[in-house]
């Protein structure tokens, strides 16, 4: 009698166990299946989020180092060098494969020189097998090319140039490059997956990337600051520098439910002001002067003029980004200013030897506690409004 056919291929195939296949890759792709399902949800979250590594170019490694500090972790090693001619030299020294890398780099000093590094910096982690690589700027170099002029800046030597100023004519543009666009585009060839940075000078530089960029405001900090060391602040009057700054006072002022103002100013080139109209009264009030950067601080030492001469009783200056260069510091001694408080995105304790007006807000626990966030998964939106203590 002949077996049934069918009652021996049933039998064969309940003998025959999925690993043991003729095909050595579907069973080690079944055994890893099964591993997967059996460690859970735990090990699935540590197989996609890999240990975490600081590294800090030359332009602020304090700040560096307090963010590692809040973090609880170590700096990672790298050694920067220039050889004879100049050229920069980063070499990282620990492995990074796998890792998920924060290079802390700030826009100040040496930018052409601190930006090379960045990059090189970048790009050694990202060829050295990296998982992810987060650029930490506090402080973005050329922020403030981030558009095209009008007209050119200087006197029109042109005819066509003063024929067009004449007649408004908007449309005639000057032949002045955008270079914050470059530098997103630098960022993002060089191998950056994301960028954290603090008060871009214009919110819009966010769109010149196609990585994430997580744009932190120092608003929170400053606040804080604010019910913290003016006693009479609720007698304040928050005033903006320009107009393009109203945006971030309107925020500041509806928060401490005082009023505000701004102060229109036209400038015959760059870093000279013309004029400036004060709109707003600030008669009898506290003037806090806010806005994103001071360079040479021609602007805020005219503006803080503009608010005496209108009748404030005191003027005191709040910046994200102090960059304090050419005569700014002699300007601000010799200024009407109680105080002038920066924050630590660009390195201040030659500034405040220099200045005792000058007063640092620390803002590394908001860019540490970026970086916890960022590395676990988690939103960042909180830091938006609140400061991490």
């Amino acid at each position: 009698m002949m077996p049934d056919t069918k009652s021996l291929k049933s039998e064969q195939n309940d003998c025959v166990m999925p690993v043991r296949s003729a095909n050595p890759i579907r069973a080690r792709s079944l055994i890893r299946d099964n591993l997967e399902k059996q460690a859970g949800c735990l090990n699935l979250i540590h197989s996609r989020m890999p240990n975490i590594k600081v590294f800090s170019g030359t332009s602020h490694p304090d700040l560096a180092q307090r963010i590692v500090d809040r973090l609880g972790i170590d700096l990672g090693k790298v050694v920067t060098k220039k050889f004879s001619n100049l050229e920069t030299c980063v070499e990282i020294g620990e492995s990074v494969r796998g890792e998920d890398v924060y290079i802390v780099q700030s826009g100040s000093g040496e930018i052409n020189d601190n930006l090379m590094e960045l990059l090189i910096m970048i790009n050694a982690c990202k060829i050295a097998s990296a998982s992810r690589v987060t650029a930490v700027i506090p402080c973005f170099p050329y922020a403030r090319q981030d558009k095209k002029d009008k007209l050119p800046g200087g006197e029109e030597k042109d005819e066509r140039a003063k024929l067009a100023k004449k007649n408004y004519d908007w449309k005639f543009r000057s032949r002045a490059p955008i270079s914050a666009k470059l530098v997103a585009n630098m960022l993002s060839v060089a191998g950056a997956d994301h960028i954290i940075t603090m008060d871009l000078h214009a919110s819009q530089i966010q769109g010149f990337f196609d990585i994430p960029v997580d744009n932190l405001y120092a608003e929170p900090a400053v606040l804080k600051w604010i019910k913290e060391n003016i006693p009479e602040w609720k007698n304040s009057i928050i005033v903006s520098p320009d107009a393009g700054g109203a945006k971030r006072v309107t925020s500041i002022a509806d928060r401490l439910n005082v009023e505000f103002a701004l102060i229109h100013k036209e400038r015959k080139k760059a870093n000279e002001v013309a004029s400036m109209v004060l709109v707003g009264d600030v008669k009898d009030k506290i003037a806090i002067l806010v806005d994103d950067m001071a360079d040479t601080c021609g602007t805020i030492v005219h503006a803080a003029d503009r608010l005496v001469e209108a009748g404030a009783t005191k003027v005191y200056a709040i910046l994200t980004h102090g960059i304090f260069s050419g005569p700014a510091i002699s300007r601000i001694n010799n200024a009407c200013f109680e105080a002038v408080v920066v924050t630590n995105t660009i390195p201040q304790d030659g500034h405040m030897r220099d200045c005792p007006k000058i007063q640092c807000i620390d803002v590394s626990m908001m860019f540490a506690e970026a970086v916890r966030r960022t590395h676990n998964g988690e939103s960042v939106s909180y830091l938006f409004s609140n400061v991490p203590y």
